[in-house]
């Protein structure tokens, strides 16, 4: 018998639930695999997509986003061996996957901490309650791979956003593996959108897109090409979150600033009647 010649794996796109390649037909090595390259046609696909699954994830209840969230943290757990064959060290899938729960903890306490009502004067009731912006690009860090890459998607998707996610060039294994997690575990289709390749090419056009309404700059890091971001972006006031200057410690306490910083603030008055 001859020698086997093990099969190398290609690595796809997740846009919508599903794994296409690059409509270019494009892909790079990374770690001996092969990685869709994603072009801007890919990345406007992965908005449409992302805003089609806008009105079932917001209209869900936040207890539900919740169970998803957590079944996300079941799934990781269960390929925790994989991500450790990946490169990925055991004690960052572990604390990647207690964010998830921690996040899932926090989907229906979230809108009694930052919503409430609102002190009037007149027989009013005024009320306040946060809801998503909607579509949210996403530039995710380039280390630590899983843990900084869970760390902006949990965020922006507990509270109702869909996002597009530009993984890191240099490792993107961790992000198209966690696609394969995320696609067994109940989370709709087109709530998280994955495009691997080159920055450049691809969050340009995020950033453009008048359908995207706020994009994460945290994995730029490139200060001519954030600048160029933020200029493309205020085209349709999109919302902005500018990477921390002193880099950001994935590890310590998340707190809800990434959660609060994605939401809108309805306050409805209604009268109290006699």
């Amino acid at each position: 018998m001859s020698e086997r010649v093990a099969v190398r794996k290609t690595y796809k796109l997740f846009i919508g639930g599903k794994f296409p390649r690059s409509e270019s037909g494009r892909s790079y090595l990374v770690q001996d695999s092969n990685v869709s390259l994603a072009s801007r046609k890919d990345a406007r696909d992965a908005v449409v997509a992302a805003r089609a699954a806008v009105k079932g994830w917001a209209g869900a209840t936040a207890y539900n986003r919740g169970q998803i969230l957590y079944r996300v943290a079941e799934m990781l757990e269960g390929r925790r061996e994989q991500f450790v064959a990946l490169g990925v060290p055991a004690d960052e899938v572990d604390a990647a996957t207690d964010r998830w729960v921690w996040y899932a903890g926090w989907s229906d306490k979230l809108p009694q901490v930052y919503g409430g009502a609102n002190p009037v004067a007149g027989p009013y009731f005024n009320l306040s309650a946060p809801e998503p912006t909607g579509v949210v690009a996403v530039v995710a860090p380039e280390a630590p791979a899983l843990l900084g890459l869970v760390s902006v998607i949990a965020p922006a998707i507990v509270t109702g956003n869909t996002v597009v996610v530009a993984a890191s060039p240099a490792a993107p294994l961790a992000a198209v593996t966690l696609a394969e997690v995320l696609a067994t575990s109940d989370l709709p289709g087109g709530v998280v959108n994955i495009l691997t390749g080159r920055l450049p090419e691809t969050v340009p056009t995020l950033a453009a897109h008048m359908d995207v309404n706020a994009i994460d700059l945290t994995g730029v890091t490139d200060p001519e090409l954030a600048a160029d971001l933020e200029v493309k972006a205020a085209e349709n006031l999109k919302r902005v979150l500018r990477p921390a200057p002193q880099g950001h410690d994935w590890s310590a306490d998340p707190g809800l600033g990434r959660m609060t910083s994605l939401l809108e603030t309805k306050t409805v008055w209604h009268p109290k009647g006699v």
